[in-house]
């Protein structure tokens, strides 16, 4: 695995964060499950890699998202936004906002289609970000600024539009392996010279139960390997009491059930992202790499509607953004010049099935809304799920 080398900041900052982990091994009697080893590495107190200062987003990150990309993105979303902020209340909530360049485009694009929602909150617990989030809306909408307003908690009660990007893969996972001699969850220990190296134990209560739910349901072979997020169920399940008129719009990379865990993911989708680079090392310079997996999605619609709520669609990423008119705002644009060819090229690789067009999902979940979801008029994949 051949690598960009960090400076030598970056790797005395990571050698801190081994300690922080290796510390935590110790307390616990020398193992920890991948989930809470995944949880350090990404948001441990100044040290993970959400925590800290580094710069994660665009071309001098470690990866691109959608709404770096293009503005386009957030344009196109915007008029789903605003169909559900009509339906129910003029509030957006964006957990984990990243740059801030998607608050921006969608504030400016809804503040064209006179659809401003009152207020703008955003939920994200690292620092840094939050700063950066500002310096973007300062810059890119500095009069909609005061309609912004950054959370330290999910609020008890809301109604309007829950919004997540790429937040769901980012969520602490489970790995486990489905053996003959039964289901083992795998966790992370120190070998002999003191190197993080993977440990399984038998697997037991709540990941237990949803293993061997998965596996009857998608008879898995012995020898699979792969993840169970309980957070990210939790998290879904969540807004069941917190959600009470509006909708969840989750955007992220993942499959059906019966997809996520199908023969050719037989090890599963762990991935790391290190200076535009992926590999699927997670014990790589912890605190310097994003640690990512795939998200099941039945899992997700499922935890969200045991507490209560309802399926409203879903679909692929470009089938969403085709059915919210990108193509109908890239064509207003002045074709043939060198930003439209950009914009082109970007909107391309957002939709198109080979590229983020199929790989990513937006799922919509809510509560209350009687009107048809114009991001899944055509196309809606739900009888999947």
């Amino acid at each position: 695995m051949s690598l960009p080398l960090p400076s030598q900041d970056a790797c005395e900052h990571s050698a801190k964060l081994i300690v922080e982990i290796g510390r935590e091994l110790t307390h616990e009697g020398g193992w920890i499950s991948f989930a809470r080893f995944m949880e350090l590495a990404l948001y441990a107190p100044g040290l993970g890699y959400y925590a800290a200062g580094a710069r994660k987003f665009g071309s001098a990150g470690d990866f691109v998202t959608a709404p770096e990309m293009t503005g386009f993105f957030g344009r196109s979303l915007a008029r789903q936004v605003g169909q559900i902020m009509a339906a129910s209340a003029p509030v957006v909530l964006e957990v984990g906002a990243g740059s801030g360049r998607l608050a921006a485009d969608l504030l400016l694009e809804l503040e064209a289609l006179g659809a401003l929602p009152a207020q703008y909150l955003i939920l994200d617990l690292s620092a840094d970000l939050r700063e950066r989030q500002q310096e973007t809306l300062a810059k890119a909408a500095p009069h909609l600024l005061e309609r912004v307003q950054w959370l330290d908690q999910l609020p008890d009660d809301f109604s309007g539009v829950v919004l997540a990007n790429e937040l769901l893969d980012a969520m602490p996972a489970h790995l486990v392996a489905w053996c003959e001699n039964g289901i083992f969850e795998r966790g992370v220990a120190l070998d002999s010279e003191g190197r993080f190296t993977w440990n399984e134990r038998p697997a037991s209560g709540a990941l237990l139960v949803a293993a061997e739910e998965i596996g009857h349901q998608c008879k898995l072979p012995s020898g699979f390997k792969s993840e169970i997020s309980l957070s990210n169920r939790a998290w879904a399940a969540e807004w069941g009491h917190r959600l009470k008129c509006g909708a969840l719009l989750l955007l992220d990379y993942g499959f059906p059930r019966r997809e996520f865990y199908h023969p050719q993911r037989a090890s599963g989708t762990l991935m790391c992202h290190y200076r535009h680079h992926s590999h699927p090392d997670p014990f790589y310079l912890p605190g310097l790499q994003d640690v990512t997996v795939h998200v099941d999605f039945t899992s997700i619609i499922a935890a969200a509607h045991a507490a209560g709520l309802e399926l409203l669609g879903y679909t692929s990423q470009g089938q969403f953004l085709l059915n919210c008119g990108i193509l109908d705002l890239l064509g207003a644009e002045t074709s043939g010049t060198p930003e439209y060819i950009r914009a082109s090229g970007a909107v391309n690789k957002l939709i198109m099935p080979h590229e983020m067009g199929e790989l990513f999902k937006v799922i919509a979940i809510g509560r209350d809304l009687d009107e048809n979801l114009l991001g899944f008029a055509n196309g809606d994949q739900s009888r999947r799920l």
